[in-house]
């Protein structure tokens, strides 16, 4: 077997067999506290590729702290081959604050891949691109819905990425999303610096969700299994295959009012479906939102009270009945086969 070498990152060596948090230093706050992106380095003792798993880009985005959370304490990685890079909060700034953002309200995830002498977010976004993305072969960054909005567990991927679209079926989220990329976004320049991302979203800010967390974990060991880090033991089979949609709509707010939402994440939708009613406080007036096209629901609004334009339904869309079908059973598999992970399984 090759000899393994030390993991380097900023100035720690990790050695073979041994894992270690590595703290880099971000920034100085206003009052002289120290800001750091921690690094939790797992170094297996055989070779093989290099993960990134990272979290909270935008700070209100908790579930992913979660998963990475269960993820270092999960019972496979005791015999993983190559290294784990856990990233469980990027945006110390908005995590603390309970905030997307960071203090000057830039959103991080439109500042990549920075710059050593820009704004407060234009450096931290290129710390994590030198010292994180250009030691990975791939990452896995993990979000939620935004505030008052909650996500089922779905795969974002890059548009004519074979090797993504690979890696998506074997992560097994119920549904997986060809997306537009955004300039500026974590995923557009790590794949401009030849390092492919999965996006995962699941869940709502602020908010734990043990679907979203357990199917998080479970669909990261998938892909360390896929891509040679870890053998089959301890890692969860999928149930159901995923359902690959290449567009969806966000269904807004005819009227503003009081809405009743009678349809969840997860639930299939045909053409005349009533989503929901939004109706005055009076009871006088009542406008109904309906569906035009077939598909699943991978998000939705929780807020009741809501202003005309605002989105309501993010609808997949889904060509075929037998798809539906398969979407459904993939949901119904992911609640009832996604593992827990023992508090006590420490590696």
């Amino acid at each position: 077997m090759p000899k393994v070498a030390p993991f380097e990152i900023g100035d720690v060596r990790v050695a073979p067999g041994t894992r270690q948090t590595v703290d880099l230093p971000v920034s100085t706050l206003s009052d002289h506290t120290p800001v750091t992106l921690s690094v939790h380095v797992v170094h297996g003792r055989k070779p093989g590729p290099v993960l990134f798993v990272s979290a909270a880009v935008h700070g209100d985005e908790v579930i992913g702290v979660e998963i990475v959370r269960r993820l270092l304490r999960a019972g496979p990685l005791k015999t993983m081959a190559g290294t784990l890079m856990a990233v469980p909060i990027v945006n110390t700034f908005g995590f603390l604050n309970q905030s997307r953002y960071l203090p000057d309200r830039r959103d991080l995830n439109r500042c990549f891949p920075g710059s050593a002498q820009g704004s407060l977010a234009a450096r931290l976004a290129h710390l994590f691109m030198t010292q994180v993305v250009a030691r990975a072969d791939l990452g896995i960054d993990l979000h939620s819905a935004a505030i008052h909005r909650s996500n089922l567990p779905q795969i974002r991927l890059t548009p004519d990425n074979a090797r993504l679209a690979d890696l998506g079926r074997a992560f097994s989220a119920p549904v997986m999303l060809r997306s537009r990329l955004r300039d500026g976004s974590l995923r557009v320049a790590s794949e401009d610096a030849g390092v492919d991302v999965l996006l995962y979203e699941a869940g709502e800010a602020l908010r734990f969700d043990e679907l979203a967390a357990r199917s998080g974990v479970s669909g990261i060991l998938r892909v360390m299994q896929k891509i040679g880090m870890l053998g089959k033991k301890g890692v969860p089979k999928p149930r159901a295959r995923p359902v690959t949609c290449d567009a969806s709509t966000w269904y807004r707010a005819p009227v503003g009012g009081l809405l009743r939402a009678y349809r969840a994440p997860g639930d299939l939708v045909e053409p005349g479906t009533v989503l929901g009613a939004i109706s005055d406080p009076f009871g006088e007036h009542e406008v109904e939102v309906i569906a035009d096209h077939r598909g699943i629901i991978v998000g939705r609004s929780n807020m009741p009270v809501v202003h005309e334009g605002d989105a309501l339904f993010h609808v997949a869309e889904i060509g075929k009945p037998a798809h539906a079908e398969a979407a459904m059973e993939g949901v119904a598999a992911q609640m009832e086969a996604a593992p827990l992970f023992d508090e006590d399984e420490i590696i």
